[in-house]
């Protein structure tokens, strides 16, 4: 990983209340008073996967491929189980079919070509600092680069502390085993043209100084490692879905400095090949997935982009949300036709216009809000929603 040459030290576990991977855990990863739910898909490890895993991972979740194999995904004792069910959202997002796309229309090859690499996804206690020693096949993602929304570390986006690297290490998971990189060092993959135009964009970008900016010695060993196109297309993704427009040390400039765009819109003009590779052909434009937004939220969640609000700059790409827990919260809706959940609170969603612009139906416990104004808050479906507020008034469901 990149930061691994850019930034320097240990860093801490404030927000749980604990220490990089300590001793114990360290020696007994797997020691812990997890909840296994089966509602959400956690159980033991299988000792299908040896005893590598089984020794030293605490909890285990997959997705199930078309071709009936697994891709699976193994967790140390720290790691939540939201943080599980966000990293398997994440996978199942870079897996879900995009019609009409020319690469992501069908996924199945991709998804089935990962299970027959047998593919593993490890989710390992504290940071990427080296203290952590298990040793265990497949690719790394630690617990403080694994956000969960609504959790203080997503509303915050402390980029020193607990950047939010799941999209970035789960898509090198996707590109390694399932598309496929050409080159020595690598396993088969099933998308060879779309490699083919991801490594014509990397070398594009490094030519012409758009990404690799000012990092020599990065380039040099991932250049020996085979991983340029692994590591650029990371940086094309990350911006595209909003992960850099919080990052305050560079207004222009996304992935701690080295890639031209920091939000879709910089690529667009920056390094508009990259761009190309984010348009209809394998990754969709919003994300896909549920969003579970954490127990632990008590305010407002908003789907809309705010500038006052680092995390908007990524949940203005979220569509659809479940709230957890029982706090009272709002949720600002973004106008992509949200579905949103609420929780055993009293849950408000908010509306951009006065109630008068808005029809609203409400059957077997579903109110269905759609704005009557072109391009503005969309069609909303709402659960265990108890109140909708406009702007001349609020109305209790």
């Amino acid at each position: 990983m990149i930061r691994n040459f850019l930034i320097l030290g240990i860093v801490a576990l404030s927000i749980l209340g604990i220490t990089s991977c300590d001793k114990d855990d360290a020696i007994n990863p797997i020691m812990s008073n997890r909840t296994y739910d089966a509602a959400l898909g956690i159980e033991t490890v299988p000792t299908s996967l040896g005893s590598t895993y089984v020794n030293n991972f605490d909890a285990y979740t997959k997705v199930i491929t078309p071709n009936g194999g697994f891709i699976h995904i193994v967790a140390q004792n720290r790691i939540t189980n939201e943080q599980m069910v966000r990293a398997r959202n994440v996978l199942e997002h870079y897996l879900r079919n995009l019609p009409g796309s020319t690469y992501g229309s069908d996924k199945s090859a991709v998804a089935n070509k990962m299970a027959q690499n047998n593919a593993v996804l490890t989710l390992l206690n504290g940071s990427d600092n080296g203290s952590n020693n298990v040793n265990a096949p497949g690719q790394s993602l630690y617990e403080e680069e694994l956000q969960v929304e609504g959790h203080s570390w997503y509303m915050n986006q402390d980029f020193e502390n607990h950047r939010d690297a799941t999209f970035e290490e789960i898509l090198h998971f996707v590109h390694d085993n399932g598309i496929g990189v050409d080159g020595p060092n690598t396993t088969p993959g099933a998308l060879p043209a779309f490699q083919t135009e991801i490594r014509a964009a990397q070398q594009n970008a490094l030519t012409n100084n758009l990404w690799g900016i000012g990092s020599a010695d990065w380039i040099t060993e991932l250049t020996n490692e085979n991983s340029l196109s692994q590591e650029y297309l990371a940086s094309v993704v990350d911006a595209y879905y909003g992960l850099w427009g919080a990052w305050t040390e560079s207004s222009t400039h996304g992935m701690w400095g080295v890639y031209v765009g920091k939000t879709r819109a910089d690529m667009q003009t920056d390094d508009p090949t990259g761009y190309a590779l984010m348009d209809n052909k394998f990754f969709h434009n919003y994300l896909t997935y549920n969003a579970r937004i954490d127990a632990s939220l008590n305010g407002n969640f908003s789907l809309k982009f705010d500038v006052s609000k680092p995390y908007t700059h990524h949940s203005q790409y979220l569509k659809d949300i479940t709230l957890l827990g029982s706090n009272n919260n709002t949720v600002t809706v973004n106008g992509r036709n949200n579905d949103i959940t609420g929780n055993s609170g009293i849950n408000t969603v908010i509306f951009s216009g006065a109630s008068s612009e808005y029809t609203i139906n409400t059957s077997n416990g579903i109110t269905i809000v759609t704005d009557n104004t072109a391009n503005r808050d969309g069609m909303n479906t709402l659960t265990m929603i108890e109140k909708l507020q406009f702007t001349d008034h609020t109305i209790d469901l």
